[in-house]
């Protein structure tokens, strides 16, 4: 990696936090090949700036532990059913990335030794350290908590720099810029207004959590080709959320 790449760069270490949606394209369940590739790109394209990478990725595409609650199964098992889905999701993104020659490891926090590898944060720094993915599964290994939380968690553990949250517009809105023409794009918002005006970036535990440690959250368009590794060089559009 030369010396300009660097200088570019503006993150270290990043988390990159995508919904299990993302990757199933136009189909309404599921994987979408394709879509999994593209993705895998854009990681690959930041991967090659020398910034180490870590994901969570959703399990909404396959299954999803509040919905099955809603529909009268019992929640507790319902979200472990969630995070088997997380872990299919980040065997996907692993097989998409190593194909495009990205070194990468899947870490759950549900042991599963013949699958993946058991969360041992120690090791998964040095995986960071080699430059490897490290893609996330399992969500926290506890029923009650979003994928959401389990990326703030694993981001401080980590000791990232941001949580890249890609979404399907190029930020935060004060209403759903697809239903309101009117809709207003945030450049900048505070942890504490995201809370109070219920604005669905993250879920409130989340957003509590990279609050009380000082993590932004940048909330950009994982549609809009060349964004994530555009925002890592100052350009691209997209809302920061911080203290």
């Amino acid at each position: 990696m030369s010396e300009a790449t660097e200088t570019r760069t503006t993150y270290k270490r990043v988390m990159l936090k995508i919904s299990g949606e993302a990757l199933m394209g136009d189909q309404g369940y599921g994987l979408h090949p394709p879509t999994v590739a593209r993705i895998a790109q854009e990681v690959k394209s930041v991967h090659d700036m020398g910034v180490e990478i870590c994901m969570v990725i959703g399990g909404g595409n396959i299954f999803r532990g509040l919905q099955g609650s809603a529909q009268g199964m019992e929640r507790t098992t319902a979200d472990y059913m969630g995070m088997l889905a997380t872990v299919m999701n980040a065997l996907a993104m692993q097989a998409a990335l190593e194909d495009l020659g990205v070194f990468t490891r899947v870490i759950s926090a549900i042991p599963m030794d013949q699958v993946c590898e058991p969360y041992i944060r120690r090791r998964a720094v040095r995986h960071l350290e080699k430059k490897r993915v490290c893609i996330f599964a399992a969500g926290t290994g506890n029923p009650y908590f979003t994928t959401d939380t389990a990326a703030t968690l694993r981001a401080n553990e980590m000791a990232c720099e941001a949580i890249f949250k890609g979404t399907k517009v190029d930020g935060v809105y004060d209403k759903d810029p697809k239903k309101h023409a009117d809709a207003r794009r945030f450049d900048t918002i505070s942890f504490d207004d995201v809370l109070v005006k219920h604005l669905q970036v993250m879920d409130a535990s989340a957003i509590a959590l990279a609050r009380d440690n000082h993590l932004p959250i940048i909330v950009f368009s994982l549609d809009e080709p060349g964004g994530f590794s555009g925002i890592l060089r100052g350009e691209g559009t997209y809302t920061r959320v911080s203290d």
